[in-house]
């Protein structure tokens, strides 16, 4: 029987702070092929969620097909805007949901992940955020703009620079897109749209790069609507999980379990020649051109 092996890897989830989103789902799946699992929680929410974690409140989504928890190696605050101590604003530092928090830059993080666990060998890229994302488009403003892309574009090309080093040769990097950034989905603004394209096209950049400088790969996963908390934020998510079930063409809600299964085959060696590439996880919406009611 083939199987995805993923025993004696170490796999870093960057963006995971509850069990909702893709990068639970992620984690879980790399976890039942055998992977050890460290996680990065954006800094604010840090202590809310290691707090659910000591209660048991997540157990029940903790569990593995075997009965066990999924086991977490541990958890680093982490805020991938920021690259270095410098580049904190002293606002940041003072801000109450900061002031008890350290080391987590992109750059420290990567230096207490080495010295903890020695090289990994699988980065997950979970974090997107646009603080602007519920305004159209025409009416974000410069700083949302840049912020957007900031927090879920660019992260992903620090956490490469950082961790590209500490990774052992033929490992694997991958985030997750979404179809705005080819597609119009009217009310996913912000600058949003815009940071899912770059995320793209920084993929297929990274992927020659990394490759050539530390024999690695890396592909993003474009999955479709699902119900995760960051979604909720935008106001807008069932009527795209309906439409989506309506004109995809496997009429069904998307399971984010699919999503991790095809990222743990993505990160595995069974997928050692795929880099660079966008694979849809979506039931086949990306493939249509019109509603089905439209025809």
């Amino acid at each position: 029987m083939l199987e995805i092996n993923l025993k004696g890897k170490k796999a870093f989830i960057a963006g995971i702070a509850d069990d909702q989103g893709f990068g639970w789902a992620i984690a879980k799946a790399l976890a039942e092929a055998g992977a050890e699992i460290l996680i990065g929680t954006w800094t604010p929410l840090m202590k809310i969620f290691t707090t659910n974690l000591a209660n048991g409140r997540l157990d029940d989504s903790r569990r593995l097909t075997d009965g066990s928890l999924m086991q977490i190696g541990k958890i680093y605050s982490l805020d991938a805007t920021f690259d270095t101590i410098e580049d904190i604003p002293e606002e940041t530092k003072e801000n109450k949901r900061y002031k008890e928090a350290s080391g987590y830059t992109i750059s420290e993080v990567a230096k207490a992940v080495s010295q903890d666990f020695g090289n990994i060998d699988i980065l997950i890229h979970s974090l997107a955020n646009g603080p602007e994302v519920q305004k159209p488009l025409l009416e974000t403003s410069r700083k949302g703009y840049l912020a957007a892309l900031s927090s879920s574009s660019y992260s992903l090309i620090s956490l490469m620079a950082h961790f590209g080093p500490i990774m052992n040769k033929e490992g694997a990097a991958l985030s997750l897109t979404f179809i705005a950034s080819e597609r119009v989905i009217p009310g996913y603004g912000g600058g949003m749209s815009s940071a899912k394209a770059a995320l793209e096209s920084d993929t297929r950049t990274l992927a020659w790069e990394i490759a050539r400088k530390w024999n690695l790969r890396i592909n993003t996963i474009s999955a479709g609507p699902w119900r995760s908390r960051a979604a909720k934020a935008i106001g807008f998510i069932d009527k795209m999980i309906d439409y989506s079930s309506a004109n995809a063409p496997l009429s069904k809600e998307l399971n984010p379990a699919e999503v991790g299964h095809t990222a743990a085959f993505l990160v595995s060696p069974l997928a050692s020649a795929i880099t660079g590439a966008t694979i849809y996880v979506d039931n086949g919406l990306h493939a249509m051109g019109v509603a089905v009611e439209s025809l």
